[in-house]
């Protein structure tokens, strides 16, 4: 029985190349389907035999678990050479951007509270 290993939704492409490598790599056998056109699935990687389920979950946890530190050193030594994106930094390359934005949330949030308030008058 085929067993879905990674649903692709919001998983960049390095990341989904290096599973299907990993899963090369230790021999498991995989396919992968594409997403749907109207976004309804976002296609995945699959095991051929659900068996190897169990020898694969394992591989996948321990790469994402690698992958995760790696990411949190990298976005750190950004951070501390000042190339990192923060708040302040997007408001000062692009103001008209972020203040627009944070009208547009504020603009949703007054309508949320407000409309309720009109129409149960």
């Amino acid at each position: 029985m085929r067993k879905l290993l990674l649903n692709l939704r919001n998983v960049p492409d390095d990341e989904a190349a290096e599973v299907r490598e990993l899963l090369k790599r230790h021999e498991i056998a995989f396919y992968e389907t594409q997403p749907s056109p109207w976004g309804v699935s976002a296609g995945g990687i699959w095991l051929q035999d659900g068996a190897d389920f169990p020898r694969a979950k394992p591989l996948l946890d321990a790469y994402q678990a690698e992958r995760a530190t790696r990411a949190r050193a990298e976005h750190a030594e950004a951070l501390r050479e000042g190339r990192a994106e923060t708040f302040f930094g997007q408001l000062r390359q692009k103001p008209l951007y972020v203040l627009g934005m944070l009208a547009a949330v504020v603009a949703i949030l007054l309508l949320t509270l407000a409309l309720p308030y009109l129409f149960l008058r």
